[in-house]
């Protein structure tokens, strides 16, 4: 038997290249950690670490930019943007949630308040990895890759049924963050909003000089100073847009104000855009 074992990993070895998985001496370090701080939210914080482990994931997020960026000249769809699009999907739950606006997996299922973080979170992770696939039918890509790994991330912290609920609501936030289709839950509806509110100057962080001054994706980002999103006076959440330019009316009026039509939370959100100087951003365009 043992003769016959070895003659046929010997037959193996003829036919495949093998690489041992443990020849290496340290794993593949990983960029960086994920700036979103879970507050006392203990499976946020369990799912945060697994999130910045994942290797799978920050190679996903590499590639997306490849395919956003390098490929197709727009802005970063990596993982700072991811990050960003977190912190801002929590921010507005937080503050829907003071003026009474329930999440939906709590109305729907019975989940608590920190489930409805878990699912935010997951979703701001995971709704862009489709653009490593490609720009077009990015979120159905997005929910193919992020099926997997949601069951890789999420394994053994929720009773099956639970874990499937939330794979769900999550699935559901990336299907809906895109126009046309429409938010079915208060999630949904926050992920597409903080999506969009990643449109500050530093969204051109990965761009070089060169595209500056042929993309108005990029000039217009240039134009916005800060995004701040905090409780409202008139409306339960006001977000005060800086600008240091004109051109960053294209970023609120074309990219920010369709993300907030039809998200279903656009009553309880004010948006106030100010321009506080015009400062040139680039000196001509290129065609």
């Amino acid at each position: 038997m043992e003769t016959e074992t070895i003659e046929k990993n010997e037959e193996r070895k003829n036919r495949w290249e093998f690489v041992d998985e443990y020849s290496f001496a340290e794993a593949p370090a990983i960029d960086e950690k994920f700036d979103m701080p879970p507050g006392d939210n203990r499976v946020l914080g369990l799912i945060k670490a697994r999130v910045e482990r994942n290797e799978e994931l920050h190679a996903l997020w590499r590639c997306s930019n490849i395919v956003a960026m390098n490929r197709l000249g727009y802005s970063d769809h990596g993982q700072k943007h991811m990050e960003i699009v977190a912190n801002h999907a929590l921010k507005l739950l937080r503050l829907l949630g003071e003026e009474g606006v329930q999440p939906s997996c709590m109305r729907d299922y019975g989940l608590t308040y920190n489930d409805a973080e878990v699912v935010l979170f997951l979703a701001a992770c995971l709704h862009d990895i489709g653009h490593a696939v490609h720009r077009d039918c990015h979120a159905e890509h997005s929910i193919c890759l992020a099926a997997p790994l949601l069951r890789q991330i999420l394994a053994g912290t929720y009773p099956r049924e639970q874990a499937t609920i939330i794979t769900a609501e999550v699935l559901h936030c990336i299907s809906a963050h895109h126009p046309p289709a429409k938010p079915l839950t208060v999630e949904a509806g926050i992920l597409r909003v903080s999506d969009a509110l990643d449109m500050a100057h530093g969204r051109t962080r990965l761009w070089d000089d060169e595209s500056l001054n042929s993309k108005i994706h990029a000039v217009s980002a240039k134009a916005i100073e800060s995004v701040e999103v905090g409780k409202g006076a008139v409306k339960p959440v006001q977000i005060t847009i800086r600008m240091s330019g004109s051109a960053g009316v294209f970023q609120v009026d074309e990219l920010l104000r369709p993300k907030l039509t039809g998200s279903g939370i656009e009553n309880y959100v004010r948006i106030e855009a100010r321009v506080e100087c015009e400062r040139q951003i680039i000196s001509d365009f290129i065609l």
